[in-house]
């Protein structure tokens, strides 16, 4: 499975942002989420912007933290990604 679910992990751990807390930001069921964090599923395109605005309601230095995570490679240019 991808990487969204791994970097997502991290950034829960390290903002001590729990699994239920997003889901409810989010509107969804917790299950979604552990299956996203546990590499089960990968979230689309569409989900990683959800995603990324809830963390930025819960705390906008985790949801910057996963985009440069997620997102740094593509943004920085490099070609390997």
């Amino acid at each position: 499975m991808g990487k969204a679910g791994r970097v997502l992990k991290q950034v829960l751990e390290t903002y001590g942002i729990s699994q239920n807390k997003l889901a409810v930001t989010m509107g969804i069921e917790r299950t979604v989420v552990y299956r996203w964090t546990h590499e089960r599923t990968d979230p689309g395109g569409d989900t990683i912007t959800l995603i990324t605005a809830a963390l930025n309601q819960l705390n906008p230095d985790a949801a910057q933290t996963f985009v440069d995570s997620y997102l740094g490679e593509i943004i920085q240019g490099d070609e390997n990604v």
